[in-house]
């Protein structure tokens, strides 16, 4: 950023003359230096303003700007997901914008912490304390850890996929946040995992957890972004959309079939809120040839309200 300051301006005319100062003398060998102001700092001219900056590196250009420590290394580890657990450190500068340097620094606090975990080769992945941490969330502890026995239970007796999601984010960004998953080798593929996230409008636990949320909330999610085509029996318009979160609410639960894979039916119910916790569903996933809609309907909402009355008690 090009220096601003006036090498002759006179005392009325310099950007950073301090009263009582003479403006031609030069105190600790800074031409602008105030009494309350470190002589060696200069705000109008530096390019690293932003707190935690690197004082020898300059952030690539259209990067995102981090305002400090603790925001780069969220910005490094955020670059991992589900289709890239693992990522070189050449990756994880293209992605966080971030210089070479600042970024091997990063890693290697992120190593030495176990936030990160180097793998044979170059690659990097998430480290076993950033696991640890994050199984202390109410998610975990409060929530998964107490449904766990429920969601065993279903699936002895269906021998499907169970699913337990959260609606995690605002509405402009809302997803299904998988808790629990319970599968098994006669249970159908699907594409959730724990700790996945799925569409809200084309999965059961999803239109479960949409049906609960209030117009104003709605208005937002749907005001957002158009819903997406996961396949040609995908419900997209929101009128349609609305009317079947409607007609979910009527009987007590809400299905999905073949709108996220096909082949697949999917019944799901919502918990009753919970104190601490986001909002709750819990559902199964069938092969479209075995549903039988109404036996999984009850099976799932038993296990909805008895997961709901181990979670409240805490």
């Amino acid at each position: 950023m090009a220096a601003r300051s006036t090498p002759h301006a006179g005392p009325d005319e310099g950007s950073h003359a301090c009263p009582d100062q003479d403006p031609h003398e030069h105190p600790d060998e800074s031409s602008h230096a105030c009494p309350d102001q470190d002589p060696h700092e200069h705000p109008d001219e530096s390019p690293h303003e932003y707190p935690g900056a690197d004082p020898d590196e300059s952030p690539h250009a259209g990067a995102p700007q981090y305002p400090g420590v603790l925001d780069r290394a969220l910005a490094v580890l955020s670059c991992f997901t589900e289709d890239e657990p693992e990522l070189t450190a050449a990756e994880l500068v293209e992605r966080t914008g971030l210089a070479s340097s600042t970024l091997h620094r990063l890693v290697t606090m992120l190593v030495e912490r176990e936030m990160l975990v180097r793998l044979p080769g170059r690659g990097l992945a998430i480290g076993a304390r950033l696991w640890e941490i994050g199984e202390l969330s109410p998610l975990a502890v409060r929530l998964r850890e107490r449904a766990i026995p429920h969601l065993m239970r279903l699936y002895e007796v269906t021998g499907e996929n169970v699913h337990l999601g959260v609606l995690d984010g605002p509405p402009e960004r809302a997803t299904v946040l998988y808790v629990g998953r319970v599968t098994g080798r006669r249970s159908i593929p699907t594409v959730s995992r724990a700790g996945g996230r799925g569409p809200m409008h084309t999965t059961g636990v999803g239109k479960a957890l949409l049906a609960g949320c209030e117009e104003a909330w709605l208005e937002r999610y749907f005001a957002a972004r158009p819903l997406l085509r996961e396949t040609t029996h995908s419900i997209t318009d929101e009128g349609r959309l609305r009317a079947d979160l409607a007609a979910g609410r009527a009987r007590g639960y809400w299905r999905t079939q073949e709108e996220m894979t096909l082949g697949n039916v999917s019944i799901a119910a919502a918990l009753p809120g919970v104190l601490g916790l986001p909002p709750i569903a819990l559902g199964v996933v069938v092969h479209l040839e075995r549903a039988d809609e109404r036996l999984l309907a009850m099976l799932v909402q038993q296990a909805a309200r008895e997961i709901f009355a181990e979670v409240r008690s805490l």
